[in-house]
């Protein structure tokens, strides 16, 4: 089975040194070159050989700043580990885990989330365990994301929670949250409302965290079935939402605006009153209400 995996920035220390003028202390050339490395990943599409020849030269003049010594700040290592974790070899990965140790052991209010993550990719470079879970990886048959190889033992969810990774739990869920089918692409394959609340209430079953809002994405699709002019289907859909989340002010709110788009407005009263039951700051429901005693 083959598999594919995903792979603050600066931060101004400044000293004063009474009436002499604050300065960077920060080597401003690796600054620029941490923030090209993470830029050019969020401007698709990606020319991956175009990248990866440039990484390679970043990295390259990374090591000739660490030799003269150009490397001194937290930012400055901070901004090396960035440039060095994007390397396909242990060389690289093992420069990017000691960049990020030396830059929060100097300053903890870094982001140390960047830590944890090299020393996954460390590990999954070294054929080893993950330790904190940060990386997924995808099967490129099956098109399933899941969590590389965990060491759950090697840490525990506050050590996880320090260094701003999800917990287990939180990472099961994110495991399941990135395979999940969205709903609109669901009705688009069985172009069936029948068919799609089905799988909404298997969903709403199976329970969710807090990571993932199964009645917000209803109330999401419900609104897209209503700009189509489906407002038949888009009714079963606000309904739906007020049986599996009866406490859910917002979803009485939306049903009740949408019964009184299409004239039901004895209904869309009831509903409003519900909403403003569970929530009396409520203003939308409140003002609808008063505007039709």
């Amino acid at each position: 089975m083959k598999f594919t995996y995903f792979s603050f920035l600066l931060v101004n220390l400044l000293f004063n040194n009474s009436k002499v003028p604050a300065q960077d202390l920060s080597n401003p050339e690796l600054a620029k070159m941490a923030e090209a490395d993470q830029r050019d990943r969020m401007n698709g599409p990606i020319d991956w050989n175009k990248l990866n020849r440039e990484d390679s030269i970043r990295r390259a003049a990374v090591m000739d700043m660490i030799k003269s010594g150009k490397v001194q700040t937290a930012t400055d290592h901070l901004n090396a580990g960035i440039i060095f974790q994007h390397g396909n070899d242990t060389v690289a990965s093992a420069m990017a885990v000691k960049n990020f140790a030396i830059a929060i052991r100097m300053d903890s209010s870094l982001n140390r989330w960047w830590y944890a993550a090299a020393v996954d990719r460390d590990r999954m470079r070294r054929k080893l365990p993950q330790i904190y879970g940060t990386q997924f990886i995808r099967d490129k048959k099956e098109g399933k994301w899941k969590r590389y190889t965990l060491d759950s033992t090697a840490v525990n969810d506050q050590q996880r929670k320090y260094y701003r990774v999800e917990t287990l739990a939180e990472q099961r869920e994110k495991e399941w949250k990135m395979n999940l089918k969205p709903i609109a692409d669901t009705y688009k394959e069985n172009n069936s409302i029948e068919k799609t609340i089905a799988s909404i209430r298997q969903q709403h079953r199976l329970g969710r965290l807090s990571a993932y809002s199964l009645e917000a994405e209803i109330n999401t699709f419900g609104y897209s079935l209503l700009r189509q002019n489906k407002k038949e289907e888009a009714l079963k859909i606000f309904k739906l939402n007020t049986e599996l989340y009866p406490d859910a002010f917002n979803t009485f709110d939306s049903y009740g605006e949408l019964l009184m788009t299409v004239g039901k407005k004895k209904q869309a009263l009831k509903a409003y009153k519900k909403s403003l039951r569970l929530n009396p700051e409520n203003e939308n429901a409140r003002k609808i209400l008063s505007a039709n005693r």
